[in-house]
């Protein structure tokens, strides 16, 4: 997989390369406007991250939990897992977990094993992954596992049930293990049309995750939820440690209570579906076969190498992985600003090359 732009720029019509290429919302740049002047607390000691935290709160049903903002998903997964792990304790993941794949090493950067789990076409960590793993590490010679982090979408557009949940859940506590969810596309998770989780039930079957605002209508920011007592002191103090403790706080707090305060969040999340979705059908209406059943706003299709040279000269778009000798997997990502007519357009131009 690779980040890098399209050579072709002045040929591209659209971009379904990610999910934060697009500023901000409407809403929140307004409210940043109009709060420019006003001083306020730095830190996050403002009356707009309070008033974040408050909102958040109500959405979780639970008032003692510990809510914390970071600019981005990277410091929010590295800052976790720092605070949490022992010198000599690792964090277990699947294979194709971002903290594994995508983050140029920042967690081992931090002191810290990732131990990486079976790859999967579904993108999901099982509980004979985690137990094969801790099988596996046996005395004092080896790091000791003492994390399970999974992603909700998966790295693959896939979710989690809340049976799922729960039996990670479950076996986390019954092995004396901290569960933790990225949540860096929640919100198209919880929006899906196969979802039964919400904000309450990771509340409860998670030692901690967070809510991602960057990849969902923000301009930067994500909300680490602290469930477990235990993980809460001096917290701050390594946020502060990574450069993640932002002056200028409220930035952060303004757009979480506009992402909130009337479900703007959810709002955002289920546009980028349903383009998502619409891409999804109109592919697999001309005969495109794909990697999997994403229900979210990341889909996989698989072509041929010729219709990837194609698409490549027209839009932007992220080469996923070979799939034999003249295939591969391509992911197209969605996102709270997509238009449906790049979506229409997008699969006329598909159906234009495979009509040659």
């Amino acid at each position: 997989m690779s980040y890098a732009m399209n050579d072709n720029r002045n040929n591209i019509k659209y971009s379904f390369k990610n999910d934060y290429s697009e500023g901000a919302h409407p809403s929140i740049l307004n409210s940043l406007i109009e709060s420019n002047l006003e001083q306020t607390p730095g830190y996050g000691y403002d009356k707009y991250c309070e008033n974040a935290k408050n909102l958040l709160i109500k959405k979780l049903n639970n008032e003692s939990v510990d809510i914390h903002f970071v600019p981005g998903g990277t410091q929010a997964n590295l800052i976790v897992i720092s605070s949490i792990l022992r010198p000599f304790e690792s964090v277990i993941a699947t294979g194709s977990g971002h903290i594994n794949v995508h983050e140029t090493g920042a967690i081992e950067a931090t002191g810290h094993k990732v131990c990486a789990g079976k790859l999967r076409n579904d993108g999901k960590l099982r509980t004979t992954d985690i137990e094969e793993i801790l099988k596996e590490h046996t005395d004092e010679h080896m790091v000791k596992p003492k994390m399970v982090y999974i992603s909700n979408s998966t790295e693959v557009g896939t979710i989690y049930t809340k049976e799922e949940l729960k039996n990670i859940y479950d076996f986390c506590k019954k092995n004396d293990l901290y569960l933790f969810l990225d949540g860096a596309r929640l919100g198209s998770a919880l929006c899906s049309k196969e979802n039964d989780l919400t904000l309450e039930d990771l509340s409860k079957y998670t030692d901690v995750f967070y809510i991602g605002g960057t990849k969902n209508g923000a301009l930067i920011g994500e909300a680490i939820i602290i469930n477990n007592p235990q993980l809460k002191k001096d917290f701050r103090y390594n946020i502060k440690q990574r450069g993640a403790l932002l002056a200028k706080g409220k930035i952060l707090g303004i757009q979480f209570v506009e992402l909130f305060k009337e479900n703007l969040f959810f709002d955002l999340a289920r546009h980028s579906n349903v383009m998502a979705s619409q891409l999804n059908s109109g592919l697999r209406n001309l005969g495109i076969e794909f990697l999997n059943n994403s229900t979210t706003n990341q889909i996989f299709p698989i072509i041929s190498n010729e219709l990837l040279e194609e698409i490549q000269n027209l839009y932007d778009i992220t080469y996923w992985s070979p799939m034999g000798d003249d295939k591969c997997c391509i992911r197209l990502c969605t996102s709270w600003a997509t238009k449906e007519s790049a979506v229409e357009e997008f699969i006329e131009d598909v159906k234009l090359f495979l009509c040659k």
